[in-house]
């Protein structure tokens, strides 16, 4: 018979598939947050235009009702970390996808040095090396709030705790020498 629940999308697309300017900033978005595909993009975009949507029927609102709505809005979205203790409805219409992106638990785990890219990130959450307060958690879009960003950590029982593991001990010498350059300003031979 199927399930009687009506699945919904949980994000919109674009509104026109072949804008090259949209493609490349996508493009360039989706490598350096390191996202599966492009739909982890869209869902992002779809929540920062749902708060925007939320902060401009706000405005145009007002009674007890809408300063509770604006309370409950600037709550959660200070505990995101995505808006500042004094803001406005302002500050909410400027959010950015971008601002979004960077809360997700794969990139945080990438800013904090626990992984040396964030397709590493990506790889030691799915295979559940990484928790946050005790709990194991498996979704790299996970989005971290503020509290929860001092409690994440890599599982005790994971082979990734011990100090020994080749991935710990690359990611805490982060040896990163630059190429000396020839004397002359021309390639060495041999590399490319």
């Amino acid at each position: 018979m199927g399930d009687p629940r009506k699945l919904r999308a949980v994000y919109a697309g674009p509104s026109h598939p072949w804008q090259l300017e949209r493609i490349e900033a996508e493009k360039i978005l989706v490598r350096e947050y390191g996202l599966k595909n492009k739909r982890e993009l869209y869902k992002a975009n779809s929540k920062v235009k749902n708060f925007t949507f939320i902060a401009k029927k706000l405005i145009a609102s007002e009674g007890k009702q809408a300063d509770l709505e604006k309370q409950q809005l600037f709550a959660m979205l200070h505990k995101l970390g995505l808006i500042g203790n004094s803001t406005n409805l302002d500050d909410v219409l400027s959010l950015q996808p971008k601002d979004l992106l960077e809360r997700r638990l794969q990139t945080v785990i990438f800013r904090k040095g626990i992984a040396r890219s964030v397709k590493q990130a990506r790889q030691f959450i799915s295979h559940e090396h990484i928790m946050i307060n005790n709990k194991k958690i498996t979704s790299p879009g996970y989005l971290v709030s503020v509290v929860d960003e001092s409690g994440i950590a890599v599982v005790p029982s994971s082979t990734l705790a011990s100090a020994d593991h080749p991935e710990r001990v690359a990611i805490q010498k982060k040896v990163h020498k630059p190429r000396p350059k020839p004397r002359d300003g021309r390639r060495e031979r041999g590399r490319r």
